[in-house]
């Protein structure tokens, strides 16, 4: 009787222990999803930016927190580019291309998300985020005027680009290296764990129509953190006017080495 009852308890065992392990993993994910999703860099409060070319550094107030931008400026620019970053680094990794908008004739306006850089706060929801893209938005597109404004949003930053686009119009939305959701990343690395638990979905496969700008989506061949298939499916689904530009051989984060994508960018941008 004792021999059988040690059996059963093995058993039980061996039943639920990977049970309990996955009910483990998943409270963890869930818990951590800001640390996976937003591992931004911090600045010191006293960094000091240091750019061969015009700029300025603008403090944001937004709802509990102040967001930290950067604005270059051109003397007579075609227009503004509004670029939202992706989910690592932070204004001062971010910003090592930026000759290039002086070479378009486009002034740059980039902002750190809450937690990163000298911006202070810590992200708590996805919503949060959008409204923190709109009050920066709103204190700068006015300057503009009579010009194109183009939102470029580049891996984590083509979900909140997408949705600020659909709310907006601007006169042109890039995507580089987007995701369709955050729902589809997740069941790429975890396949087995429900979508319910994804606190920050990024639905870009469902906003994407709403968008009525036209809109470019460019992706590497060899993009092996998002693969070409997520830009592939926002382009059947987008409702207006797009493309995709496809770079030979770039990865995740190389994509901007390629000439084919300053060409590309270059060709597209409204203003000339």
């Amino acid at each position: 009787m004792i021999r059988k009852t040690w059996w059963l308890r093995v058993l039980a065992f061996l039943v639920l222990a990977p049970v309990l392990s996955a009910a483990v993993f998943a409270s963890h994910l869930y818990v951590t999803q800001e640390s996976l999703l937003f591992p931004g860099t911090k600045l010191p409060d006293d960094y000091r930016f240091d750019f061969d070319l015009p700029f300025e550094e603008i403090t944001i107030p937004v709802d509990g927190a102040e967001l930290n931008a950067l604005h270059f400026r051109q003397e007579n620019p075609r227009g503004l580019v509004f670029f939202l970053h992706g989910n690592g680094g932070n204004l001062q990794s971010w910003t090592s291309n930026i000759r290039y908008y002086q070479q378009v004739n486009y002034d740059m306006f980039m902002l750190d998300y809450r937690g990163y850089g000298k911006s202070s706060g810590e992200i708590e929801s996805e919503a949060q985020m959008h409204a923190d893209v709109r009050a920066a938005w709103d204190r700068v597109a006015a300057e503009y005027d009579g010009k194109p404004i183009v939102i470029y949003g580049r891996s984590l930053g083509s979900a909140v680009a997408t949705k600020l686009a659909a709310d907006v119009d601007p006169a042109l939305l890039i995507l580089v290296s987007p995701f369709s959701s955050v729902v589809a990343m997740a069941k790429q690395e975890y396949p087995y764990l429900p979508a319910s638990l994804v606190r920050y979905p990024f639905r870009t496969d469902e906003l994407i129509g709403k968008v009525k700008s036209p809109i470019i989506f460019v992706h590497g061949t060899d993009d092996r953190l998002i693969p070409l298939s997520h830009s592939e499916l926002l382009l059947e689904r987008a409702t207006a006017p797009s493309e995709l530009l496809v770079i030979d051989g770039a990865g995740h984060s190389d994509i901007h080495r390629y000439e084919s994508y300053t060409e590309g960018l270059t060709a597209a941008l409204p203003g000339g």
